[in-house]
């Protein structure tokens, strides 16, 4: 049985939808999907907003699918708790990594065009400032960009340094030997400065490519890799340690404005309208046979000592995301983190189920642990 469907006792958004949380519902202390009695939507409220009390999340925005569709959603909470601004219908997320899913469809809609070459090696596009004395990056394929086999470091301007190594901070360097797993997101970042390129753009206006290749086709409404009026007037506040932590704009780099766009980390949009992304991801939807299938077959194995897998459970990398083993079965997932923004999702393609959430809080990833517990065990 569906794990949604499961918890649910019905699968109708209709249904769904149209339940008030009550003043007091009986929920379950603990609950697994394989083992609880249905929950109906009514208790579904009680069980996210007791959620929200249990990890002190200021604000969150969150959706399950089941078997293909998007059955539950919610956006509740505090936009800021300093103003007591409320969360609306219109506020808006930062997603974080989540946004890494998001571009690695893009790529792969590219290269279903002949766009990009996943298997050319990136440096004959466009080659990385900082390394052209490193020869080993000029491996370097899209294909190991989104499988994190780049060997980059995650960001110049925020990793340590590595010990014994005289490295200027926001020296660009290779932080290990290109096909082994190191997560990064310059190397999405270079990506998309090749794959801007190779479409006539750059940084500055790619986000029109995803306006045109996925917010229009996807119905991804008002989702952006760039500040848009919409956002700059809906956007949430994110929170540290419980306290409002005011920036205009994440940020990889020191030129990086509103509208440069941020593959690995930018894109602002709620749980909803990523699950849209989610359900078309599970279909197929706008991708040839052999993309999405590359999107969910194992490209490499994540080291025994890593420490993500160590802290987050993750056994191996697809194209774009994570595969984790639960005791039911494989499933895939992405975490993200912005420090004052968390996120996360976990998709079982061949049941279409999954969940996806994000709150205004540095508190989300006890949550995404808690909601992994219940619904993969």
């Amino acid at each position: 049985m569906s794990r949604i469907r499961n918890l649910f006792g019905c699968s109708s958004a209709v249904c769904l939808a149209a339940c008030a949380t009550p003043a007091a519902v009986v929920v379950p202390q603990t609950y697994t999907i394989s083992q609880a009695p249905a929950l109906s939507a009514t208790q579904m409220d009680a069980l996210v907003q007791a959620a929200m009390q249990r990890f002190e999340l200021p604000g969150l925005s969150i959706a399950f699918i089941d078997d293909g569709a998007i059955v539950y959603e919610r956006k509740l909470g505090l936009a800021d708790t300093e103003t007591d601004a409320p969360i609306t219908p219109n506020s808006v997320f930062q997603v974080a990594s989540l946004s890494k899913p998001v571009f690695a469809y893009l790529v792969m809609r590219t290269a279903d065009r002949g766009v990009i070459d996943l298997d050319r090696p990136l440096w004959e596009y466009r080659p990385m400032a900082g390394l052209v004395h490193e020869p080993n990056y000029k491996q370097i394929t899209a294909r190991m960009v989104l499988s994190h086999r780049t060997g980059f470091p995650n960001w110049r301007w925020f990793d340590p340094i590595p010990e014994g190594r005289d490295i200027q901070r926001g020296s660009m360097y290779m932080k290990t030997e290109p096909g082994t797993f190191s997560y990064s997101g310059e190397g999405y970042n270079w990506l998309a400065e090749i794959v801007a390129q190779e479409t006539g753009r750059s940084l500055l206006t790619l986000d029109e490519l995803f306006q045109q290749e996925m917010v229009a086709p996807l119905n991804l409404d008002n989702a952006a890799f760039v500040q848009t009026p919409y956002i700059k007037a809906n956007a949430v506040t994110g929170h540290i340690d419980g306290k409002p932590n005011y920036r205009e704009w994440p940020r990889s780099f020191p030129e990086d404005t509103p509208q440069t766009f941020g593959a690995a980390g930018r894109l602002h949009t709620d749980a909803a309208i990523y699950a849209r992304f989610l359900v078309a991801l599970m279909d197929g939807t706008g991708l040839s046979q052999e993309a999405q299938r590359a999107m969910f077959s194992k490209a490499t194995d994540i080291p025994v000592d890593d420490n993500m897998r160590k802290i987050s459970g993750e056994i191996g990398w697809t194209l774009g995301l994570s595969i984790k083993q639960g005791a039911s079965g494989q499933y895939f997932a992405h975490g993200g983190s912005n420090g004052d923004f968390k996120s996360g999702f976990a998709i079982d393609p061949e049941r279409g189920d999954g969940f996806v959430f994000v709150t205004n809080s540095d508190r989300g990833d006890e949550l995404n642990a808690w909601l992994e517990d219940r619904f993969f065990p």
